[in-house]
């Protein structure tokens, strides 16, 4: 198992290219199922998730192929032959999920493994299955699996979302494009990734209105064609490598990076302190001052605060001047980073879902622990503040969502290595 090796850091200078966003190329992968021709995924992130994604839907029969050192993923799923997504694969990883909705559009049954994925709080599955059973599939929990059939076919149909979840957006738009007739999402999951699933559906022949609002409106078509598309630029990968000039002074262009993707994040950074502005090849990321201000933040569903930038945030703001307080609204269990950031000298209270973190000047090295893979890299950029060395281990969560971290921050000068633990 590898640790990563922080140092404290002087000021950050260069620029940082940001990869595909991890959560729209987990959720594109699965669309190949929809179709017998062809899909090729471009700007694809080299992850170890996409190789988890990518082992499931080879499990199911799909041909996918690695090109391009891994930015370009080419699939084909016109000899499935397997319609069980097994536990051993789909615990690794909670987008695994997201076969469900495109094996019942095609196949017409699925058998598919409740999910895991990070410990960050219970996300069951309830709106999922609430979804596809308006669009006439017939499910059973057995065994902790779903198993799920559509004897005649998905049909339209209009439903409304208890809470606006991205992961059952998804299913539900992809299984609704084969559904006969019109299906109706509404409290629909608003994220860039669902825009971007939309547009690689509609170059795939589907008919989709209304995404990145709160109702999509779909029209059932009887087939989807081939296509190829471009995964959008990763939003958290670009808040994160936003902040690593808040940390340790500098200035940091970030390839790729687009505004409208971090509005309400780049807001915040503002209040803190930090100016952010658009080049034309990304976004430029300066700290105003030595020492960043306090900021309260709640985070919300797109277009809101993303939960997952709030760890990395914390971790800025246990520096910051003055008392900031951080309410989780998405995840429970989502401040297991916390205890790590105190043993580094940070003075935080943490009382169910809200976090009030006192700014100290210096934060320590010290030998912490990744609970999950936003806190990864929390641990990580408080280490380039902090003084004397850090230690952070269990980084195998770092690499399901940060595409060579230390390459990436040790080209702009932090000092960072991955060492192979004894």
């Amino acid at each position: 198992m590898d640790s990563i090796v922080v140092r404290g850091n002087g000021p950050l200078k260069g620029q940082i290219p940001i990869a595909g966003a991890k959560n729209a190329c987990l959720t594109l992968m699965p669309a190949t199922i929809l179709s017998e021709e062809p899909l090729t995924l471009t700007n694809a992130p080299r992850l170890s998730d996409i190789k988890t994604m990518t082992t499931l839907l080879q499990s199911l029969g799909a041909e996918v192929t690695s090109l391009q050192d891994g930015k370009v993923q080419a699939m084909s799923s016109h000899n499935l032959d397997n319609h069980v997504a097994d536990y051993d694969i789909v615990r690794k990883m909670r987008a695994s999920n997201l076969v469900l909705g495109p094996m019942l559009a095609r196949l017409g049954h699925a058998v598919v493994s409740l999910p895991g994925g990070c410990a960050i709080g219970a996300r069951p599955m309830d709106l999922h299955i609430y979804g596809l059973e308006k669009l006439g599939a017939e499910i059973e929990l057995k065994d902790g699996y779903l198993h799920a059939k559509a004897p005649g076919g998905l049909k339209g149909a209009e439903m409304e979302l208890a809470f606006a979840s991205v992961g059952a957006t998804e299913n539900i738009l992809m299984a609704a494009t084969l559904a006969k007739g019109t299906t109706v999402i509404r409290n629909a999951a608003r994220e860039p990734e669902i825009v971007d699933l939309a547009d690689c559906l509609r170059a795939m022949g589907a008919q989709i209105e209304g995404d990145g609002t709160s109702e999509i409106v779909v029209q059932g078509v009887d087939r989807l064609h081939g296509a190829t598309h471009q995964v959008v630029t990763d939003r958290i990968e670009l808040g994160t490598f936003m902040l690593a000039p808040a940390f340790c002074g500098g200035e940091v262009e970030l390839l790729g990076g687009r505004m409208d993707l971090v509005q309400s994040f780049a807001e915040k950074l503002d209040l803190a302190g930090i100016d952010v502005t658009e080049t034309k090849a990304g976004l430029k990321v300066a700290r105003r001052s030595d020492r960043v201000k306090a900021v309260d933040v709640t985070t919300e569903p797109f277009p809101g605060f993303p939960t997952d930038l709030q760890a990395q945030f914390m971790a800025l703001m246990c520096i910051a001047e003055g008392t900031s307080v951080l309410e989780e609204k998405i995840f429970e269990n989502r401040f297991m980073h916390a205890p790590e950031l105190i043993r580094m000298g940070a003075s935080i209270e943490v009382h169910g879902g809200t976090a009030t973190v006192h700014g100290v000047e210096q934060l320590k090295g010290a030998r912490v622990m990744a609970t999950d893979l936003r806190a990864s890299v929390s641990l990580i950029l408080a280490g380039m503040a902090a003084e004397g060395e850090t230690v952070v281990s269990r980084v195998y969560h770092l690499d399901r969502g940060y595409e060579r971290i230390e390459d990436k921050l040790g080209a702009v000068g932090a000092h960072i290595e991955r060492v192979k633990d004894q």
